[in-house]
């Protein structure tokens, strides 16, 4: 990836928040980095592995999931450009991994070792105030997600969920970016599951079901 377009991602990274190109341009120029490529399906890390570096995405997507002792397992995040991997491991006493992270399609990142990042917001006090937003707002996410996996049941996860998208899509026709498996995943349920509450929603005339598209007809029911 050239410089420029370097630059142009990472300008969309939380951590270099409110700093201009220029800006950015000179922090790089006294950075140590590499950029590292995956190709699709590879595996980033192992549930247990060390954190070892201070990545960012450049480009591509990394699905974070956990998994039961039965096998079974949950997507609880999705990576994509600008975000940072596993920041709160990164200086940890216990680095050990809680989930196993894989590439969906070929994966960049920028990758600089944990001193390097840690002399960084050192010196640069608005990067070091965006680690800690950055951080804050992992904890914040993942309440959320606890929240969501462990008291909701099925119908109010989807709810949730679909309430969720219109609101970051502007809209109440929300698009899925993720398939239904996906989707399932990520709840910790089965598919069937998810079918079966999608299909009771339609039937209700809450909802509307065209392919990938579901148009929220009732919030007022939805959200109940």
């Amino acid at each position: 990836m050239s410089t420029d377009l370097l630059i142009k991602v990472l300008s969309k990274c939380p951590l270099f928040a409110g700093l201009t190109s220029d800006e950015i341009a000179l922090v790089l120029a006294d950075l140590d980095y590499r950029q590292v490529r995956f190709a699709n399906h590879d595996v980033y890390t192992l549930a247990g592995m060390p954190c070892k570096w201070a990545d960012i995405i450049l480009s591509g997507i990394l699905i974070c999931r956990m998994s039961s002792v039965s096998g079974k397992q949950v997507e609880v995040s999705r990576l994509r450009p600008g975000n940072l991997v596993a920041p709160a491991f990164i200086f940890a006493k216990d680095k050990a991994m809680p989930v196993s992270v894989e590439t969906s399609g070929e994966v960049v990142v920028l990758r600089l070792k944990p001193e390097t990042l840690q002399r960084l917001l050192g010196v640069h006090e608005v990067i070091r105030m965006n680690f800690i937003r950055v951080l804050s707002n992992i904890d914040v996410f993942l309440t959320k997600k606890m929240r969501v996996l462990s008291l909701l049941t099925i119908r109010e996860k989807v709810a949730y969920m679909l309430l969720e998208q219109a609101g970051e899509q502007g809209t109440d026709t929300v698009l899925l970016h993720q398939s239904r498996q996906a989707i399932a995943d990520s709840f910790g349920i089965q598919k069937f599951s998810l079918l079966r509450v999608l299909s009771d929603l339609e039937k209700e005339g809450i909802i509307q079901i065209k392919g990938k598209e579901i148009k929220i007809l009732d919030r007022r029911r939805l959200s109940l």
